[in-house]
């Protein structure tokens, strides 16, 4: 890893892109239900650029790289089930591949207690009448339908950022 200050300073702008690559699918999520296969293009890219930057052994990376495959695999079967979304699976294994083995299990059971809260308001959400105000909004009414789908990316990102501060990428700004 780069120890100079001068690197740092360097890198901090690329550990920023986690992020707000977390935010934007949350968003993306919540306002269509979808999250873009860029959002994983570039989470991947990102990781690769910023682990070869910072001087990351391949070791390391490869172990990263099996995170995010162990993650696709299991998250693959669960859309094949039709349980998640396409766009969750993608993300949820390109954010394995930034937390590598040494998060994994902190970020997934935080994604089973936010997705778990969040699937808990939508359905409460969904029995209560909305609001003249807001119930022309197409991206609630799709929110607010009994048979509508829980934009879980929301609780992937909430689980990724609170882990973030703890991982490697961090550490070295810091």
């Amino acid at each position: 890893m780069l120890t100079t200050d001068a690197a740092r300073l360097l890198l901090f702008p690329a550990t920023l892109l986690f992020p707000a690559m977390m935010a934007f699918a949350a968003s993306s999520d919540l306002f269509t239900m979808t999250i873009s296969n860029r959002v994983s293009l570039i989470l991947v890219g990102g990781f690769f650029a910023l682990a070869y930057w910072s001087g990351m052994n391949p070791h390391d990376a490869l172990s990263h790289v099996g995170a995010a495959f162990v993650v696709l695999a299991v998250t693959f079967t669960f859309f094949a089930f039709g349980w998640i979304g396409g766009g969750d699976a993608k993300l949820a294994a390109a954010t394995a591949l930034w937390l590598g083995f040494d998060h994994l299990v902190e970020y997934l059971l935080y994604a089973s207690i936010f997705g778990g809260i969040l699937t808990l308001v939508m359905i409460r959400f969904r029995t209560i009448p909305l609001p003249e105000v807001i119930e022309k909004q197409e991206w609630v009414k799709r929110l607010h339908k009994l048979d509508g789908g829980v934009p879980y990316g929301i609780a992937l990102a909430a689980s990724a950022l609170l882990i973030y501060p703890e991982t490697i990428w961090m550490k070295f700004v810091q």
